[in-house]
């Protein structure tokens, strides 16, 4: 059994890990901290897992009785963890947050995403696990930036409130996204850091402009991005690149018709539809961004890490209705 810890267990993202992993058939759950909830049951917080655990929350971090920790804190404070803890020597350590995703000499993290370096997240002992928006952009042009053809690209995303986290803000409470749309971070948001070094890093020289408009939806969870680059390929030899390159990864679907993001929401797929309008080809990619988005892909990453199926406790059912 893999024997697991969760810190900072009191958000989405650690609310849907532990909904995995305390059914995950190969993980033991050890702790689960939480600062502000210590001593209280889990489901005083995560109240959609009555009746499926009894754990309670600790302030500790018995870092020595686990194989691996997910870091699940905000923005900043998983740098703090790694540099103000002693970590043992064969631990594992999978962050959810954006303190490591870029690649620097100062750090020996590996950036997360399966279907881009499968073969070192299996060696890997220390995980930067991608962000939302990024994993679902960046589905989108994996296969023609291998291929290094990708041209300028231009992307109109839109995800569901989950995506700014659990504490209720202006544009987060049910009032005002209710019934409700806006753009926000246009042209600047944090993830196309990673979004650029991925390409950069398939397609060095790339020095065009990659042109990002978010939205916020009016719905909980799952992202649709809907990305478009000239390309001279032809539509059939586009959706021939992406089926050949997605066909090893279980968890990304390349599909023919146009898809629904309720196909994806309550799972960890990406399905990823490819088109050709004139010159342009057209990529409608949707995930659930607190699955494959976080969680989902978090332990998908564990699961190539311990060498065992990485869809080990991940064939989660859609919502249809």
């Amino acid at each position: 059994m893999i024997k697991v810890g969760i810190v900072g267990g009191a958000g989405y993202t650690a609310g849907e890990l532990i909904r995995i992993l305390i059914n995950h058939p190969l993980v033991e759950l050890k702790f689960i901290q939480s600062t502000s909830n210590a001593g209280n049951p889990i489901i005083k917080v995560h109240n959609d897992l009555v009746g499926e655990t009894d754990l309670v929350f600790c302030n500790d971090l018995p870092l020595d009785k686990v194989d691996v920790v997910f870091l699940c804190m905000g923005h900043g404070k998983s740098v703090e963890f790694m540099t103000n803890n002693s970590i043992p020597e064969n631990l594992r350590v999978i962050d959810l947050s954006t303190d490591y995703r870029m690649r620097r000499n100062d750090h020996s993290f590996v950036y997360g995403l399966p279907e881009l370096l499968k073969d070192k997240i299996k060696d890997a002992k220390y995980i930067a696990n991608p962000g939302c928006f990024a994993t679902a952009i960046q589905m989108a042009f994996l296969p023609v930036a291998f291929v290094k053809k990708l041209t300028e690209v231009h992307i109109h995303a839109i995800t569901g409130s989950t995506g700014a986290g659990q504490a209720p803000t202006a544009t987060t409470h049910f009032s005002w996204r209710s019934s409700n749309t806006s753009v926000y971070k246009a042209f600047s948001h944090q993830h196309l850091n990673e979004i650029g070094q991925t390409i950069r890093w398939l397609q060095p020289g790339f020095d065009a402009d990659v042109n990002f408009v978010p939205v916020r939806g009016d719905f909980p969870r799952g992202i649709m991005a809907s990305v478009y680059f000239e390309s001279d390929l032809t539509k059939e030899e586009a959706k021939k690149l992406y089926s050949d390159f997605y066909k090893d990864h279980p968890f990304t679907v390349v599909v023919d018709k146009n898809p629904d993001l309720k196909q994806v929401v309550n799972t960890n797929k990406a399905v990823v539809f490819v088109e050709k309008f004139g010159n342009k080809i057209h990529v409608v990619s949707m995930i659930d961004n607190l699955l494959k988005g976080a969680s989902g892909q978090a332990v998908q990453n564990m699961n190539l890490m311990f060498g065992i199926d990485e869809t080990t406790g991940l064939k989660l059912k859609p919502v249809a209705f």
